[in-house]
């Protein structure tokens, strides 16, 4: 730290940073941050998602992270919990797709299935 402002920035983010992972929110987003998660670029796609969150207004949204979801070969993998609906699981994510989750399923509420879990499955 080299001025007061750097601190009170720190803070700020930090702060905002907490709100995101507020319990009482109604749409969880849960990205995999174990190793495998984080070696296959989980730490862009969960910025990503936290900006695009932050971005959209949307304050209904929690973004958190965890450790191994137990499927290493998809990562990076993040969830989507919505009150009423099935979990949809979208798996080999990127920042790019990260956008379109948010924009498709999390703000107009279609699923992109052609990134999840589901959708791959299908093609063995």
């Amino acid at each position: 730290m080299k001025s007061l402002e750097e601190l009170k920035k720190l803070r700020d983010e930090s702060k905002k940073n907490l709100e995101m992972r507020d319990t009482n929110k109604k749409i969880r987003i849960v990205v995999g941050m174990a190793t495998c998660g984080i070696s296959a670029g989980a730490r862009p796609v969960l910025q990503t998602l936290i900006e695009e969150v932050d971005k959209n207004n949307l304050n209904d949204v929690q973004v958190v992270q965890t450790g191994c979801i137990g499927i290493c070969r998809y990562e990076p993998i993040v969830e989507v919990y919505k009150p009423g609906e099935e979990k949809v699981t979208y798996i080999f994510v990127d920042s790019r797709k990260a956008k379109r989750i948010i924009s498709e399923h999390i703000i107009n509420g279609n699923v992109v299935n052609e990134y999840t879990i589901g959708s791959e499955e299908k093609r063995k």
